[in-house]
């Protein structure tokens, strides 16, 4: 088993997720998009991290014209996706939903809701219905035809759902406490123009440190063994 994880930008690596797979043995390849790398055609887990760009910029980022293609091949066919934030609205773009400005800015630490699909979904399995997390983002996704939407909040309508075998989150379950004090300098006038203060936000987040991690730990778990299981079939 391969898993292929596009990075956009330097400073939204793979964080726990890399971690996960190295501690599991599993095989992958990190395709740089920033550096000008290319994504390899044979895999058999997409996922797909976070960036500052929208989803819409493929004259600036023209990369994103061929991600997008790949991913609606890839997921329409059946394929695992895993999206993170911007990952997700990839995923939804490539489904034919709508991507656009949020009601507000969610950037910090917020609870969450499993719908009732997503406390029957594999991928949330041990999940209590409403769990933290860390959110940074502007946009938000719609749900695409045929898709299922998993996860709620009052800020965000639309935090998760699932496309046959590929999931779109908006939520930073992958984010360690190291790639966030990067992230308070990179988008340091943001934070200003939001009000929010950085060493609050660092401060708060890493209290959540090991529920993050046991967080992530499990959705991983749960996305790795639902796909092992899958091709055993």
């Amino acid at each position: 088993m391969k898993a292929q994880i596009v990075q956009h930008i330097a400073c939204e690596g793979p964080g726990y997720l890399e971690d996960f797979l190295h501690d599991n043995g599993i095989e992958y390849e990190i395709s740089r998009m920033y550096e000008g790398e290319q994504l390899p055609e044979n895999f058999d887990v997409l996922i797909v991290l976070g960036g500052p760009m929208n989803v819409y910029d493929e004259e600036r980022y023209p990369y994103l014209k061929q991600l997008n293609t790949t991913i609606k091949n890839f997921a329409t066919r059946g394929g695992f996706y895993l999206g993170f934030c911007l990952g997700g609205q990839l995923l939804a773009k490539a489904l034919g939903a709508r991507v656009r400005r949020n009601q507000t800015k969610e950037i910090g630490n917020f609870e969450i809701l499993l719908t009732a699909g997503g406390v029957e979904d594999p991928l949330f399995k041990g999940f209590e219905q409403m769990f933290p997390a860390l959110e940074w983002h502007g946009d938000t996704f719609e749900i695409s035809e045929g898709a299922l939407k998993l996860v709620e909040s009052k800020l965000c309508a639309n935090q998760a759902f699932r496309f046959k075998n590929a999931y779109g989150l908006q939520f930073h379950l992958e984010a360690t406490q190291e790639m966030l004090a990067e992230w308070v300098k990179v988008y340091e006038d943001e934070l200003t123009e939001e009000g929010i203060d950085a060493a609050a936000l660092i401060e708060k987040t890493n209290k959540k440190a090991d529920i993050y991690r046991e967080l992530s730990n499990r959705l991983f778990t749960n996305l790795f063994k639902w796909v092992k299981n899958y091709r055993s079939r």
